[in-house]
């Protein structure tokens, strides 16, 4: 076990993440950050980012989150590599914190005072009644063979691209189906492709690769866009853009690698002789790690407040994972900062 008692622990290394770690820090906590990969979260695989206040250059997602984790440390914050899988309430704590480890320092302790739950009314009407009478002394987090003791939790796990589900899809991963542009469009270059979706990141996606691919056609079940209708402007000026609409995804085949695509379109099937296949039709919270522990929509996403508090006190959620969550950097960012600074204002209230 880390014998050391955070007072902030951040789950997530992307924008709302970093961030939290430094407000968090910033203001005088004890602020650890656990990331599975490598910090930065799935903005660095971007193509380009052009509406980020204050960032007047547009850039690549590698580039414009070249600079955070070094602003996020600067405080004295500290970055770890590790995967949480599992985080657990403390709900009584002894006076020389024996929390299963004899290697646990006596002279630092977790305050085992009972504190009266925040009236609900207060907090969130959308959330249920919180499960237990006490509010936690604190929580124990599991990344592999390390436990860690915090005061406080943010959640900032973001999301994950949603499968299409359509029959191939998970045979040809990483085969001719991607989802990541940035990533795969090279292997690509001066070929045809399809990318799958009507949003910003489809659109977006649709441009990167209309700069590498020879063609790339645009495929969408509806009769128009979700994107922003600038982003929609750049995709209907270039040419090199085939747009279907109405058009439904049925297949993908090949032998060892995609060969081609099958949509259905006005009743009739078609095929599309591609070898590569770009899928971007949204994202999944990664919530996984709270459910059964804080309250989720039926989404899967993180019930917050405007604290970004869920229904455990103790426990805030940030960024792509959050309910209602716009899916912007710059909404990210702000929501790490306000946990941060409500978090610090939650350990010295209770202390």
């Amino acid at each position: 076990m880390d014998s050391k008692i955070w007072d902030l622990v951040v789950v997530g290394g992307g924008p709302a993440g970093l961030s939290a770690l430094l407000y968090g820090s910033r203001l005088g906590a004890k602020t650890l950050l656990l990331e599975r990969l490598a910090p930065g979260g799935a903005i660095t695989l971007s193509s380009e980012i052009e509406n980020y206040p204050g960032v007047c250059q547009v850039k690549d997602g590698l580039s414009f989150m070249e600079c955070w984790q070094e602003q996020a440390t600067r405080f004295g914050g500290k970055i770890e590599i590790g995967e949480v899988t599992k985080i657990e309430p403390i709900w009584e704590v002894k006076d020389n914190l024996e929390l299963n480890s004899k290697t646990t320092p006596k002279a630092e302790t977790i305050s085992t005072k009972t504190i009266p739950v925040r009236n609900k009314k207060k907090f969130n009407h959308s959330i249920s009644d919180i499960r237990n009478e006490k509010v936690p002394k604190g929580f124990r987090l599991f990344a592999g063979e390390k436990e860690y003791l915090a005061r406080v939790v943010i959640v900032a796990t973001g999301s994950s691209h949603r499968k299409a589900g359509f029959k191939g899809e998970e045979e040809f991963t990483g085969k001719g189906v991607s989802y990541c542009a940035v990533c795969d469009g090279f292997f690509y270059k001066g070929k045809e492709v399809g990318v799958i979706g009507g949003g910003d990141t489809a659109l977006e996606e649709a441009l990167y690769l209309s700069k590498i691919a020879r063609k790339v056609f645009l495929i969408h079940r509806r009769d128009k866009f979700r994107a922003a209708p600038a982003t929609q402007k750049r995709v209907f000026n270039t040419p090199n853009i085939q747009i279907l609409f109405n058009s439904v995804v049925k297949r993908v085949e090949g032998k060892l690698f995609v060969e081609r695509l099958v949509i259905e379109r006005d009743g009739k099937e078609i095929t599309l002789p591609l070898p590569g296949v770009f899928v971007f039709v949204g994202m999944v919270p990664n919530s996984q790690l709270v459910k059964g522990l804080v309250e989720l929509n039926q989404f899967g996403e993180i019930k917050v407040n405007l604290k970004m508090e869920t229904s455990m006190p103790g426990i805030y959620a940030v960024g792509d994972v959050r309910e209602n969550s716009q899916k912007q950097v710059v909404i990210a960012a702000g929501d790490g900062a306000t946990a941060a600074i409500n978090g610090v204002k939650f350990i010295e209230s209770n202390q």
